[in-house]
């Protein structure tokens, strides 16, 4: 029951967020004041985002979890097969199906929002061509160009995520 509770409030506490910020600066710039835990940036960003997206990727598979019908469970069980068997053979192929759409539009997201690593001093994508922007003077040749690597990052993820979705449809 206690485990539950914690992660029910680290859930509630996670997603009350609108975006990562909140989560971040607690872990880089609380943690020295609450616990005098010095955390470095890369460090910070990568708790954070990964805090982030095991909440978030655990909603929508419980979500998809949940969208099979009970009578996929009831089944499943009527042929004798066990938890882990009706879940792997199933539910599983059910809820992937179901959930798959919405992890890829949220793993395009986390791939967009890794620029507010930059609230921690991190240098990541967006930040490296603000500095190159600065750099250089050229702040439209700097952001097209930055524009198109988050392009080709996102681009084949939704391009594969679409196809894949197409051939497990197929059924339907």
């Amino acid at each position: 029951a206690l485990p539950r509770w914690i992660a029910a409030l680290l859930l509630q506490l996670v997603r009350g967020r609108a975006r990562c910020v909140g989560l971040l600066m607690f872990i880089y710039f609380g943690m020295p004041v609450f616990l005098g835990v010095d955390v470095p940036a890369l460090v910070a960003v990568a708790v954070a985002y990964t805090i982030w997206t095991a909440v978030f990727l655990g909603e929508i598979w419980r979500g998809g979890i949940e969208a099979v019908k009970p009578a996929q469970w009831e089944a499943a069980e009527c042929l004798g097969l066990t938890k882990w068997q009706q879940f792997r053979w199933i539910i599983g192929p059910q809820a992937f199906r179901i959930a798959l759409p919405a992890t890829v539009g949220f793993l395009v997201q986390l791939v967009k929002n890794t620029s507010l690593a930059s609230i921690v001093g991190f240098v990541e994508l967006a930040r490296a061509g603000q500095m190159a922007s600065a750099a250089t003077f050229q702040p439209l040749l700097t952001y097209t160009v930055v524009a198109a690597i988050y392009f080709a990052i996102c681009f084949p993820l939704t391009t594969w995520s679409r196809s894949l979705e197409a051939r497990l449809n197929g059924a339907r």
